[in-house]
């Protein structure tokens, strides 16, 4: 089973893992957290699209409860509402 996202030919991917692997850890993790920003980012553009109402703080609210889950939200911020994501 491959797990090349479909737009993405197999001569671009070996290129990607091979600049991967010449990268140092330190690198490698500079860029997780590089795209998981950019993951996070496009949730909020999806909560923001979805509900042009919610404030700022209520998109962080969906955006926590769509990576985290209804009952670890609801166990961290105990005080603040489920908001639809």
């Amino acid at each position: 089973m491959s797990t090349r996202p479909r737009d993405t030919t197999a001569d671009a991917e070996r290129v990607q893992r091979a600049v991967f692997r010449r990268m140092s850890a330190a690198d490698r993790v500079a860029q997780a957290f590089v795209l998981s920003e950019a993951a996070r980012e496009m949730a909020r553009d999806g909560i923001r699209a979805r509900h042009p109402e919610y404030s700022a703080e209520e998109i962080e609210l969906a955006l926590r409860r769509l990576v985290l889950g209804d009952d670890l939200v609801r166990r961290a911020w105990p005080d603040r509402p489920l908001v639809a994501p």
